[in-house]
């Protein structure tokens, strides 16, 4: 059986966030991954804020975009 459930590390204990109704004593596998966290809203695009900064021809893409839309 696989079950999966999030977790908190306190030393080398991890806290589940949710009884997995398995039997004291019982041994397990364990695979750990370390989750994301969720970002708050807007911060992805304000962490990529300057990534195109030294594209000279951004402009004139942006341009030729808004002149495409203007003609539909």
């Amino acid at each position: 059986m696989i079950q999966s459930t999030d977790g908190v590390i306190h030393g080398r204990t991890i806290e589940l966030a949710e009884d997995l109704g398995l039997g004291e004593g019982q041994r397990v596998r364990v695979t750990v991954e370390s989750a994301r966290e969720a970002l708050p809203w807007g911060e992805g695009i304000r962490r990529s804020a300057g990534a195109v900064a030294d594209c000279g021809e951004l402009d004139a893409i942006f341009e030729s975009i808004q002149r495409e839309h203007r003609l539909r």
